[in-house]
């Protein structure tokens, strides 16, 4: 599978020369198979830069993933140009929660006056699958969702294809159990020997104390996780919209020499737009 990111930045989307590097661009993850099946994981607005892409190759055809419903994760939807193209088809995965939670939380977004266009008046055609809360497949893909500990809830999800793995954890609290959320262990033990983990790291240490209950991470309990479950990669998510490149630089420092000083054979990023990782 090849994983590329169209949007890592977390709560709202940034501009400015000090974000270069990593992007300003919310949430949006797209997942090409073996299989040839196009996965879009959330809606943020990188998901406005995904859609032109797609439009020059003439693809008309994806399977949308959702983890939960926040704004940051859904601004995009309406400016994905394929949605107002004949042709396109979408199938929805009933995600994060079973019953037409999916149909709820699309159309609500295009509803005036949220959006001047009716979710009724686009030419996409919707097909809603059933998804959560069992695995489920997708093409040559197996997806295994998982309770996030975030406020509201909603869904990580275990990419498996011919052998490897890629968990994607965004918005998830490992400091605080939120309802529906789980233990550090519990997400250890889903994560194990996962080639890939891209997980919520908001926060420093520091920057946490004020935030407990938040529904986001600090970077040394990612980095725990990630060493705990023994995953190959550990991509660091859901950066801070305060976050400059040379901030992000700092942190993943302080990680890899963490890393190199108890000799734990993990490499770790950050992960900002436009970054590919084929597994």
């Amino acid at each position: 599978m090849v994983i590329t990111c169209w949007g890592s930045r977390g709560s709202i989307p940034v501009s400015g020369k000090e974000y270069n590097k990593y992007g300003g661009d919310t949430t949006c993850l797209e997942i090409r198979t073996q299989s040839d099946d196009i996965i879009i994981v959330d809606a943020g607005t990188g998901l406005r830069r995904l859609g032109n892409k797609l439009m020059d190759e003439t693809r008309n055809s994806f399977n949308f993933l959702f983890t939960h419903a926040h704004w940051d994760h859904l601004m995009g939807l309406p400016f994905f140009k394929p949605l107002y193209e004949n042709g396109t088809k979408i199938k929805s995965f009933r995600c994060p929660y079973s019953g037409s939670y999916a149909e709820r939380m699309i159309t609500r977004i295009l509803t005036p006056p949220n959006f001047p266009v009716k979710y009724s008046d686009l030419s996409a055609e919707f097909i809603y699958e059933e998804g959560c809360p069992e695995p489920f497949e997708i093409g040559s893909v197996k997806v295994v969702p998982i309770h996030l500990s975030h406020p509201n809830g909603g869904r990580g999800y275990k990419f498996i294809e011919d052998g490897k793995t890629f968990v994607f954890l965004t918005d998830n609290e490992l400091g605080f159990v939120h309802p529906k959320g789980l233990t550090k262990e519990v997400y250890a033990e889903f994560c194990a020997d996962a080639d890939f983990l891209i997980h919520d790291a908001e926060y420093t240490p520091e920057e946490y104390e004020q935030y407990i209950e938040w529904g986001h991470s600090c970077y040394a309990d990612v980095l725990d996780l990630a060493i705990s479950a023994k995953v190959k990669k550990l991509g660091l998510f859901h950066l801070n919209q305060d976050r400059t490149d040379d901030d992000m630089d700092h942190i993943v420092d302080l990680c890899r020499e963490r890393i190199a000083k108890e000799r734990h054979a993990l490499a770790c990023i950050a992960v900002g737009s436009d970054m590919t990782f084929e597994l």
